[in-house]
């Protein structure tokens, strides 16, 4: 199994753009517009728990030693957020039993993409966990809520499904990953006091406290 190469399907570098493709398939083809409205807050509010919890580590130390936590997995966050989505609307026009086994494949996905993170040595497995439920959470809730309301995509031409698959199939073929982490460890240089970037190698560096024993406290205190 080539891990580096499915952990890219959790790559922002793919995953913006589908994200960006789901919010046009929805204004193009779903049956109201408040179905891409839902979508945006909840994409939004995943993606805004996943920075939010990097910078606050990146930039103020804050994590926890003991479950090895610095911040959600954005890869599998953004991939179990997106995959379940795009696949049930690419899947419009499917019969009910084969559109849930395709759904259900993108939690598959979204899963693998979890496993690769920890076996690269990306993430551990707690971040992979927080990451993976806040995505399932969001995909799961904007599903359900089509459900009650019965929402219909209108059905994509198998030359529209072409064309809409030709973006993220030349990005995968491409494979160019994007520069997120640098760009959040410069948001966080920046706004953070003393324009200190943490790493996970202060997560586990010597903090005594006056009994001797390491600190084990959630928040990393500057040395």
């Amino acid at each position: 199994m080539n891990w580096h190469w499915l952990t890219f399907f959790g790559d922002s570098m793919l995953l913006l753009p589908c994200a960006a493709l789901i919010v046009i398939l929805l204004l193009w083809k779903a049956d109201t517009r408040r179905t891409c409205w839902q979508w945006l807050l909840l994409f939004g509010t995943a993606g805004s728990i996943v920075v939010v919890s990097k910078l606050a580590f990146m930039g103020w130390g804050i994590g926890s030693r003991r479950l090895d936590f610095t911040g959600f997995s954005g890869h599998s966050a953004l991939s179990a957020s997106i995959w379940p989505v795009m696949i049930w609307i690419l899947t419009s026009r499917a019969p009910r039993v084969l559109r849930l086994a395709a759904v259900a494949g993108g939690y598959g996905l979204a899963l693998a993409v979890g496993v690769s993170r920890v076996v690269i040595h990306a993430h551990s497995v707690s971040e992979v966990i927080a990451g993976l439920t806040l995505g399932f959470a969001i995909s799961s809730s904007f599903l359900l809520l089509q459900y009650a309301r019965h929402t219909q995509i209108h059905h994509l031409s198998y030359g529209q499904l072409t064309a809409v698959l030709l973006l993220p199939l030349l990005l995968v073929i491409q494979g160019k990953k994007a520069p997120t982490q640098g760009l959040l460890e410069s948001i966080a240089a920046t706004v953070a006091p003393g324009g200190r970037v943490y790493t996970r190698a202060d997560l586990y560096a010597k903090d005594p406290t006056p009994d001797g024993q390491h600190n084990d406290a959630v928040s990393i205190v500057a040395q």
